[in-house]
């Protein structure tokens, strides 16, 4: 790989840090979030919604907390009324942006081949069920 750190050889255990990268952006929508703040931010939820589309405001809300718990979101509050509050993404989060940029290089290539992969797999399993093989 290019210009990669060197990783330590069982770099990919069961409890190791590499692995807290892809944790973080497990669910759904928390990388879609980390993208749309990293195109402008700070941002209100409602411009999020707004921007995102297809998100509800509650799962909306559910991501910005997962994000900010994980250190990847700033929540900030502002003492007005009505009250305001808005989100912007942390240095983790900017850092972010890059590997997940690369991922979605990487899904542009072989998404197809993915998606193919998923149908031959199923017209097999739904053929060895029909067969009792």
């Amino acid at each position: 790989m290019e210009n990669l750190p060197d990783l330590p050889e069982l770099a990919y255990t069961s409890d190791c840090r590499a692995r807290l990268a892809f944790e973080v952006l497990a669910n759904r929508w928390d990388s879609v979030v980390v993208y749309t703040l990293g195109e402008t931010s700070p941002m209100r939820p409602r411009e999020l919604v707004a921007r995102i589309g297809g998100i509800h405001p509650k799962v909306l809300n559910e991501a910005l907390r997962r994000l900010e718990y994980n250190g990847l979101v700033e929540r900030r509050a502002y003492a007005e009324a009505p009250p305001r509050v808005d989100y912007a993404l942390t240095e983790a989060g900017v850092a972010l942006l890059g590997p997940m940029r690369a991922m979605g290089v990487w899904a542009a290539r072989y998404g197809d081949a993915v998606l193919n992969a998923q149908d031959r797999f199923v017209e097999r399993s739904q053929a060895h069920r029909r067969t009792g093989t």
